[in-house]
C-alpha cells in the first residue's frame, strides 16, 4: 500500500552534487559555504544579515538571547505552534505567555496579545502558522509603543509575502504610504526572524535553520551566541593589555556563555541548491493547494485553510477543520488504514504537562485555540507530490466526507 506523509523534502541531483562537492573540498563545517548561504537568504529576503544555525529551535533560543530575556521576563506567544517557540524563552530564564488566535488564520491575535502585555513583558513571538503571515505589522506598531521586542517565528513561510503597509524603518523603492508586498523575513516589520529548514520545511538543509535581522548590533550578538562567546576580532577583545601584547593569531576570547549551534558547510550547500529552486517549491504547494480548496469547498462537514487578500502564504500545511468535532478520530485513522498519513497541527502548547504543571495552564485559557485543535487535521501537501497522489488524497477524502 502507498503511503502519503503530510510533508516530504524534495531533493534532486543537483542538491546531491552541491553536498558532494563540499565532501571534496577542504572545508566540511565553519568553511565559505555558512556565509555563502546566509548571503543567498539576505539576497532572497531583504534582510541586511543572516546568522546560519543548526536549526529552527537553535535560532529562536539565539533571538531570545540577543533580545536580552532574563529571568521572570514575559515573552507572548501563540499556543498554536511547535513547543519550540515557548521554550525558547524559557530557555533564558523567561516566562512563556500565550494569547489566543483568530479564528480564521489560526494566527495570533494582535488584541489578545495586548490583552496580556503585564510590566513584565520583554518580548513578543508571533508565529506564522502554516505559512500564513500573522498580522505582523499591527503586531510591529504596537509592540514598539510598548519597547518590546518582535521576533519572527517564520520557520513554516519561507516563500510567503504579506502587504505590510508603509515601511517601518528602511529605504525602498515604494514611495510614501504606498503598500506593497514584502516578503517574510525581510524585517521590516520586526527586529528578527527565525527560519526552519527541517526536511517538511519551504526547503531543507537536514536539520538547519537561521535568524535574520536588519540590527547589526543583534547580528554581531547573533553570531557571538552560536559560537560559544568567543571572538577572534581584536576589536571585541578586552583582556589586559598586558596579555594582549604577548598573545598571536591564536588568540581569542570568550565574551559570553554562548552555545555550539553553528551549521556545517554540507548542510548550507543544501540550502544554498534548495532556495534556487524555492519559486518552483512555492508554485507546486499553491497548484495542490488550489485544487484542494476547489473539490474540498463542496464537501459538507469540512472548514478550509484561509487566506487573507493582503497575504501570499507559503502553504507550509494544508490543514482542514471538522464541523463535528466527534469525528476527527475516526477520520484520522481512516485516512492512515488508506496510506494517507495525516498529522495534527498542534496540540495548544499551554495544555502541555509541562506548561500544566510550572505555570498553571489550563483548559479554557486560550478557547479559540483549543476549539480549533478539537477540529484539525492537515493533509499531504509537498512539492514532490504527483499528479496521481494528489488525486489519491482527493478521492479518499471524499469518499469519507460525501
Amino acid at each position: 500500500m502507498k503511503r502519503i506523509p503530510y510533508g516530504h523534502q524534495a531533493i534532486d541531483g543537483k542538491d546531491m552534487r552541491a553536498v558532494t562537492d563540499v565532501l571534496k573540498s577542504d572545508w566540511i563545517t565553519q568553511g565559505p559555504r555558512v556565509e555563502e548561504f546566509e548571503t543567498a537568504l539576505c539576497r532572497y529576503t531583504g534582510a541586511r544579515y543572516a546568522v546560519a544555525a543548526s536549526s529552527g529551535t537553535a535560532g529562536l533560543h539565539l533571538a531570545c538571547m540577543a533580545a536580552g530575556i532574563g529571568h521572570g521576563e514575559e515573552v507572548i506567544t501563540s499556543p498554536i505552534t511547535f513547543a519550540a517557540s515557548a521554550n525558547c524563552a524559557l530557555y533564558c530564564g523567561g516566562k512563556t505567555v500565550f494569547a489566543d488566535v483568530e479564528e480564521d488564520t489560526v494566527n495570533i491575535s494582535p488584541e489578545r496579545i495586548e490583552e496580556k502585555i503585564s510590566a513584565r513583558t520583554k518580548a513578543v513571538i508571533p508565529v506564522h502558522f502554516a505559512g500564513h503571515p500573522a498580522r505582523i505589522s499591527a503586531i510591529y506598531r504596537m509592540a514598539k509603543r510598548k519597547n518590546l521586542t518582535v521576533i519572527e517565528d517564520a520557520c513554516h513561510a519561507l516563500g510567503a509575502l504579506y502587504r505590510g503597509g508603509p515601511l517601518v524603518r528602511r529605504g525602498g523603492d515604494r514611495k510614501k504610504g504606498e503598500r506593497g508586498w514584502i516578503k517574510v523575513g525581510a524585517c521590516e516589520h520586526s527586529d528578527m526572524a527565525v527560519f526552519s529548514f527541517h526536511p517538511v520545511k519551504s526547503i531543507t538543509t537536514g536539520e538547519g535553520g537561521a535568524v535574520l535581522t536588519n540590527n547589526r548590533v543583534l547580528y554581531n550578538r547573533l553570531r557571538l551566541l552560536r559560537n560559544h562567546g568567543i571572538t577572534k576580532d581584536r576589536r571585541d577583545f578586552s583582556n589586559p593589555v598586558s596579555m594582549l601584547r604577548e598573545s598571536g593569531p591564536w588568540y581569542y576570547e570568550q565574551k559570553a556563555l554562548g552555545y555550539n549551534f553553528r551549521i556545517t558547510d554540507l548542510q548550507c550547500a543544501l540550502g544554498i541548491s534548495q532556495l534556487k529552486k524555492i519559486g518552483s517549491f512555492m508554485k507546486r504547494r499553491r497548484e495542490i493547494t488550489a485544487r484542494y480548496d476547489k473539490v474540498f469547498s463542496g464537501l459538507g462537514g469540512l472548514r478550509l485553510p484561509a487566506e487573507d487578500k493582503d497575504v501570499r502564504s507559503s502553504r507550509h500545511i494544508y490543514y482542514i477543520r471538522l464541523a463535528n468535532p466527534d469525528l476527527r478520530k475516526g477520520v484520522f485513522e481512516s485516512l492512515h488504514k488508506r496510506g494517507i498519513i495525516a498529522q495534527v497541527h498542534y496540540i495548544p502548547v499551554h495544555l502541555q504537562p509541562y506548561y500544566r504543571k510550572r505555570f498553571g495552564y489550563r483548559e479554557g485559557d486560550c478557547p479559540v485555540a483549543e476549539d480549533y485543535y478539537r477540529r484539525t487535521l492537515t493533509l499531504p501537501i509537498y512539492p514532490g507530490m504527483r499528479k496521481r497522489d494528489v488525486d489519491y488524497v482527493i478521492k479518499v477524502v471524499k469518499e469519507i466526507f460525501q
